[in-house]
């Protein structure tokens, strides 16, 4: 473990591209996490609807996001190729591929009443449900541009300036939550309306300010980020041919997830309201590590941009180790000390009795995400690693399946036709985690991505491999 430490592609190479993507995450899980202890403080209703609703949203954004994140491979590979003249053209296919979603999302608002009908959740918690949807699908296109606007920046590993704009995301996003959510100062007091448009707010700053970053002089000189903002067929249609099916892989993984949450509101308000509460709490051992996968994501791509492979192997064993010490203390508190972060949760008008019906059914469910835990790790990390490479029809098509045969169709199947309680389908749940875990490590394990590539093969160096990603995009201006 000494010598990993300061090898190419070791703990400290990951650590340095990582955990700056991990603070990031760590902003936007803030952002969330915080979004949901104030409306939970507000009322149960807010927060029974908050998850619902929010995580409905994000499966229709996710397809979207998935495809414009996939620009990081592109200027990841790019980068490892030393090619920088054809970064920003890969960035502009990522931007116009997110305004043409941007308005494809926003026609969502008036469909949202129908979708939460069929849902089929209690009056109450629908209407504010249709409220807190239609304000993020609204602002939804920001979500996306951001992320491929981030590209830019975490494709060549220069990950603290991502970490620096969501964090100013959050710094918008918290204080003005609190206050929209409570009317407090100046502000009008508007629940989980005001919630929805501090969100949308934050993803707006961010948006504007990685703008100001990018198109700056020296990014317009450097990778042509303005000269190069004209649609690229070829580039364009090479994005659309890796990307979409990391999009749909995005969009069929969360909307299994969302159709778990959807079908435990059908067997209560107290299951459903529980239920969120320890999602909630489970955002904070996942949403962080997909700093992690992301950074093995791009280091790989780097990698093969540079015709080394084995440096991939080297920052995904390095990655897997420095996510598992992460995740399984994190699990064990979960197992063992749950109540503190339960007690987070509850409203301000309740008494303890009122809320020991939740909090008896959360330390329950809190043994169900300690075993998520060690599988998420498996998920994320070699999925990023064969990801990175080019191979995201296997990860398309696992997820397809594994979503239809072990979470969609089984849970409904549990609820609807068997009469199952809760236990059941969250057993479901972590066998669908476990077998997504399991698949990616295998998959990797066979090393066919070690041959694939998303770039053009002329721009693919021939040269000596590459010292130090931290220095590629130097590498790339003295070639060029």
């Amino acid at each position: 473990m000494i010598k990993r430490w300061s090898k190419p592609n070791g703990y400290r190479q990951v650590l340095a591209i990582s955990l700056p993507l991990v603070a990031s995450m760590g902003s936007i899980t803030l952002m969330q996490f915080t979004d949901r202890v104030f409306l939970a403080n507000y009322s149960m209703n807010a927060i029974a609807a908050a998850l619902p609703a929010g995580i409905a949203s994000f499966t229709f954004i996710s397809f979207f996001m998935g495809v414009a994140n996939y620009t990081n491979a592109f200027v990841a590979q790019y980068s490892g190729a030393g090619a920088s003249h054809r970064i920003g053209a890969a960035l502009w296919q990522g931007i116009w591929f997110s305004i043409f979603s941007w308005a494809l999302l926003a026609l969502l608002h008036f469909v949202s009443e129908d979708l939460f009908r069929l849902i089929g959740h209690s009056p109450g918690i629908r209407s504010l449900e249709v409220t807190y949807f239609n304000i993020l699908i609204l602002g939804g296109g920001l979500v996306v541009l951001g992320s491929s606007m981030a590209c830019f920046y975490t494709g060549r590993g220069l990950t603290w300036t991502v970490m620096l704009v969501h964090m100013a995301g959050a710094a918008v996003n918290i204080p003005l939550d609190y206050c929209l959510i409570n009317g407090i100062g100046p502000f009008p007091e508007l629940g989980i309306t005001g919630a929805a448009i501090a969100t949308v707010t934050a993803y707006c700053t961010i948006v504007l300010t990685l703008g100001l970053l990018i198109f700056s002089k020296k990014n317009r000189i450097s990778f042509g980020t303005w000269k190069n903002r004209r649609f690229d067929g070829k580039l364009f249609g090479r994005l659309m041919h890796y990307g979409l099916p990391s999009g749909v892989q995005f969009f069929l993984e969360i909307f299994g997830f969302t159709f778990f949450i959807q079908m435990l509101g059908r067997l209560g308000d107290l299951e459903l309201a529980a239920s969120n509460i320890v999602l909630s709490i489970e955002t904070l051992a996942f949403l962080p590590m997909v700093g992690f996968h992301i950074g093995n994501a791009t280091m790989v791509g780097q990698a093969i941009g540079s015709e080394n492979p084995e440096r991939g192997v080297e920052s995904t064993t390095s990655s897997l180790h420095i996510t598992l010490a992460y995740m399984m203390p994190l699990a064990a508190v979960f197992l063992f000390m749950p109540e503190p972060l339960l007690s987070l949760f509850k409203a301000g008008g309740q008494s303890p009795d009122q809320y020991r019906e939740i909090m008896d059914l959360g330390v329950i469910l809190m043994r169900f995400v300690a075993v998520f835990c060690f599988f998420d790790a498996l998920n994320l990390i070699y999925s990023g690693a064969i990801k990175g490479a080019g191979d995201t029809r296997f990860i398309m098509w696992t997820i397809g399946a594994l979503s239809l045969g072990v979470m969609i169709f089984p849970v409904y199947v549990a609820v609807e036709v068997m009469g199952a309680g809760l236990y059941t389908v969250w057993t479901l749940a972590t066998f669908y985690a476990s077998a997504l875990g399991v698949s990616f490590m295998l998959r990797y394990r066979q090393g066919k991505w070690k041959g694939m590539r998303v770039i053009e093969p002329d721009v693919v160096l021939s040269t000596a491999r590459i010292p130090n990603v931290a220095t590629v995009e130097e590498y790339g201006k003295s070639r060029l």
